[in-house]
């Protein structure tokens, strides 16, 4: 089912719900949540939000409103084909985490409001995964969280990156995938660099999560070091509701890529894992 609602920026925010629910019946949701440079259809999201749906839950994808994605590349199997590209750039520009915050929301509140969810899990994949953070450490209705290579902060870029932003006003992000050049103008930095320490604080949010939390990582992550992971084990609030699985030579996306041609051993573990952990907080 697809819809299309109001994004942080005044664009159309597109969202995908998967449910094997009856007319009337409602199911708690799993709020899937991409990363930079990421899209709602991207390699596993896909097969991931099949996955949930099957297990019974209303999974729950959605393009961020600065992803720069218009497109739908999901199949009828649910699995990525490939054919999105990157064809909003002004959106993706003028990206900043802070709206990232808000389309969560949205999406949280039309989950329980337009799908009566009577209660949400957020899974976020890196950058999802901090902004994912943000938002269980402010929500109540969220009983389940699901971080995969998450991220602990938003400026990840060198020294001299930042001070070329800083200068220029733009910092261009090649699409490794595609070798597209993606303009980031200063809105997302200025948004860091005023609200770093409160809005977007993601291990100070770490600290107040209550849900039940897996923090999912790959030893052999080039992207997202490991230590970020330990990091963010170490701020969550209760070590006893937290799992930490770390999967030993597994890298940012567990060998998925996109688009998707099968999966791995390492996201097998994966899923099954973040299945199983969802699934366990509808029992309680």
């Amino acid at each position: 089912m697809r819809n299309v609602l109001k994004g942080a920026d005044g664009g159309p925010l597109r969202v995908d719900v998967r449910t094997g629910s009856r007319p009337g019946e409602t199911r708690p949701a799993v709020l899937i949540c991409h990363g930079f440079k990421g899209f709602k259809d991207w390699g596993f999201f896909p097969v991931t939000a099949a996955r949930l749906a099957r297990a019974g839950f209303a999974a729950v994808s959605f393009n961020f409103s600065g992803s720069g994605v218009s497109g739908d590349s999901s199949s009828v199997e649910g699995q990525g084909s490939g054919s999105a590209e990157f064809d909003e750039l002004e959106r993706w520009a003028h990206q900043k985490p802070s709206a990232d915050l808000q389309d969560l929301a949205t999406v949280a509140d039309f989950a329980s409001s337009e799908l009566g969810a009577p209660w949400l899990a957020l899974l976020g994949h890196s950058r999802g995964g901090a902004l994912a953070v943000l938002h269980a450490a402010r929500d109540p209705r969220v009983r389940a969280l699901v971080t995969w290579a998450a991220i602990d902060h938003f400026l990840r870029f060198s020294s001299a990156e930042l001070e070329r932003w800083r200068a220029t006003g733009r910092l261009d992000v090649v699409n490794l995938r595609t070798g597209q050049v993606l303009p980031l103008y200063r809105d997302a930095l200025d948004d860091v660099e005023t609200h770093g320490e409160d809005l977007l604080n993601v291990i100070s949010a770490a600290a107040r999560v209550r849900a039940p939390w897996l923090l999912v990582h790959g030893t052999n992550d080039a992207t997202v070091p490991v230590e970020t992971a330990l990091r963010l084990s170490k701020a969550a609030a209760d070590s006893s509701r937290s799992e930490l699985l770390l999967l030993d030579g597994a890298d940012h996306t567990f060998g998925i890529r996109h688009p998707w041609a099968g999966s791995t051993p390492e996201f097998d573990a994966v899923l099954d894992r973040t299945v199983g952990w969802v699934s366990g907080a509808n029992r309680i």
